[in-house]
């Protein structure tokens, strides 16, 4: 049985924290693990800002709630659960992502928590960590084959953990850094893709 595994933000959903910036003015809050690879240095800096300028829960909450899948992502997870079972495998948090979900169709959803006090973000608690190379591994432990798909540096251990793994609209950097795996631009061609990777995984078994 082959699993669908792929990242949230940048592939199915905008970014939340760009929009976050965007919508508060705090352009320290557009770094995302698209520029930054140490994702505990990069939650560190979101914690930090979100203290300095007061930004509450329910303000990211209400962001969110304004956001939706990506144009054309829907049909992509259509297609994908015709062919494979689906799971997301992302770094952001349950407080974040369960709007989405129900956007989505509530597909399977590994993620992490935030800690909350009053309303303000206080820390984050990992699931566990390289808990994307980590579900990857668990799933081979009980025999199933993976195709993942992501944006980011910190989707790289998991491309690289999965048996075919595709990077999909990532930054010029990150192809630089990481040319072992194919790139596609669009749904039609992450299609493509995960049906030439299925194809050869099914060969090969």
């Amino acid at each position: 049985m082959l699993l669908a595994c792929l990242d949230l933000e940048g592939v199915l959903v905008p970014e939340i924290w760009i929009a976050v910036a965007e919508r508060t003015g705090i352009d320290q809050l557009r770094l995302t693990t698209r520029d930054v690879p140490d994702y505990d240095e990069l939650m560190q800096h979101r914690l930090a800002v979100l203290d300095q300028h007061g930004v509450k829960l329910s303000e990211i909450q209400a962001v969110i709630a304004e956001l939706g899948p990506m144009p054309g992502a829907l049909e992509m997870l259509a297609w994908l659960r015709d062919r494979f079972q689906v799971v997301i495998l992302s770094d952001t948090f349950y407080e974040f992502g369960m709007p989405l979900m129900k956007q989505l169709g509530f597909p399977t959803l590994f993620c992490h928590n935030l800690e909350v006090a009053d309303d303000r973000v206080v820390g984050y608690r990992l699931r566990l960590p390289d808990q994307k190379r980590a579900s990857i591994q668990s799933f081979r432990a009980l025999n199933f084959r993976t195709i993942a798909a992501g944006d980011s540096y910190n989707d790289t251990a998991m491309l690289a953990e999965a048996d075919a793994g595709i990077l999909f609209r990532p930054p010029a950097k990150v192809i630089e850094e990481f040319p072992q795996f194919p790139v596609v631009l669009d749904y039609d061609q992450l299609r493509v893709a995960f049906a030439s990777a299925a194809a050869t995984l099914s060969l090969d078994a």
